[in-house]
């Protein structure tokens, strides 16, 4: 196989920590909230990519819908309570526009390109627009066994390329790429330009819902 690997940052996260499920938990309550101001048929890519866990497509993702877009796409309880709670600590006070009111628990599709992490790959602009040729960039770089697709160390080594060591947040990117990868690879470990550019507008996170469909139709 080509790599089959998971990543280590994506397996740390399986079992999540007790202050997590806590917060989950008070997450869960109705807390008020500002209202969200986007368009939703002009989004940005990053806009775009966040879209898929707001679940009610109101502009504004709490943190049961992140919660429940994980689970929808096949991940486990566990990870996906941790997921949701880390997601929304680190981005929610970033996205939420002045004047909102406390607790800031949500996070705001209008406003999410203020959150782009340390470790980005560049394929997104300042402001959350998807720029081609750092995305075809990719490939000409790291893609060495096929040209259209990443095997897990070509993967791995294109995160450590973009990982800042002084920019904690840098190792947001190697939790998302490494559960995509897991999620998303052929059965010969290649993870392939599709779904790598599904990452980016998060059509990849819809196709692995629909994938499971079937599935869940049948329990």
């Amino acid at each position: 196989m080509a790599g089959g690997r998971r990543s280590s940052v994506a397996a740390s996260l399986q079992l999540p920590s007790v202050s997590a499920l806590l917060l989950l938990s008070i997450f869960s309550s109705n807390w008020g909230h500002a209202v969200a101001k986007f368009d939703p048929a002009n989004m940005t890519a990053l806009q775009e990519h966040v879209s898929f866990f707001d679940r009610n497509k109101d502009g504004i993702i709490t943190p049961t819908e992140t919660f429940e877009g994980f689970v929808a796409i096949g991940c486990e309880i566990a990870f996906s309570t941790a997921a949701a709670s880390a997601i929304h600590t680190a981005l929610a006070i970033k996205t939420t526009p002045a004047g909102a009111p406390l607790p800031y628990i949500n996070i705001y599709v209008e406003n999410i390109h203020k959150a782009i992490h340390g470790g980005d790959t560049g394929v997104y602009d300042a402001k959350g627009r998807f720029v081609p040729e750092e995305f075809e960039g990719i490939f000409k770089k790291y893609a060495k066994i096929k040209r259209d697709a990443l095997t897990y160390a070509e993967m791995e080594f294109m995160l450590a390329d973009n990982l800042d060591p002084l920019d904690p947040t840098s190792v947001a990117p190697q939790v998302e790429w490494g559960l995509i990868y897991t999620l998303a690879k052929d059965w010969l470990g290649f993870l392939h330009k599709d779904s790598i550019r599904g990452i980016y507008d998060g059509s990849v996170f819809t196709k692995l819902e629909q994938k499971r469909k079937p599935f869940k139709s049948d329990m």
